[in-house]
């Protein structure tokens, strides 16, 4: 595997300060460090599950609250990705996964079509998983799909448990995204696409 699908993005605003550096081609080697404990947990999900080398350092104004920062963070990963898959050349291009965690189960898919959208399924059973706001996972995979340019769908199809349901989409995020952009040996060099381009 090519070991060139390697980027870095830092992202200042007034409200954060966000450094991503990613190897989509990696092992699952991850350094977080986002100020939100919780969030550094589901995206050590993706590090690991998705086999994507994953430093990120993030300060923001959690003295207001994490909205700031986890939206930012899913922003700069989006802007990772996109940069690491380059051109899309030989990519598999779509992804999917369904993974469990004892009653809960959730299915991801993933398109690098080059258009953004989001459809979010996620029925939570409580609103805080400590002392983390749920309604912030979709905000993050929004952040995520604006600028990562890719098509995500995500159902919780079953869960009792809000930290299972959040642990079982973030697992199957990272490795739908691991199977979109795997490089596949029978379509090196083209686009997957029948317009030449995405």
């Amino acid at each position: 595997m090519s070991t060139s699908r390697v980027a870095e993005i830092v992202r200042k605003t007034n409200e954060t300060q966000i450094r991503v550096v990613i190897n989509l081609d990696g092992t699952g080697r991850q350094n977080l460090n986002t100020g939100v404990p919780f969030l550094d947990h589901m995206l050590d999900q993706i590090a690991r599950h998705g086999l994507i080398d994953l430093d990120i350092d993030a300060k923001g104004d959690l003295h207001i609250d994490a909205h700031h920062t986890v939206e930012d963070v899913g922003i700069t990963l989006g802007q990772a990705v996109a940069k690491a898959i380059g051109d899309k050349k030989g990519i598999r291009r779509y992804g999917h996964a369904y993974v469990p965690l004892d009653e809960a189960l959730s299915r991801v898919v993933v398109d690098f079509s080059g258009r953004p959208g989001l459809q979010f399924h996620v029925p939570f059973t409580r609103a805080m998983i400590g002392g983390f706001d749920v309604d912030l996972t979709r905000e993050f995979f929004q952040g995520f799909v604006n600028h990562a340019l890719v098509t995500l769908h995500i159902d919780n199809l079953r869960g009792d448990n809000a930290h299972h349901q959040c642990e079982t989409v973030f697992k199957a995020f990272g490795r739908a995204l691991r199977m979109a952009a795997e490089l596949d040996s029978r379509a090196a060099g083209t686009i997957p696409s029948t317009k030449g381009s995405l």
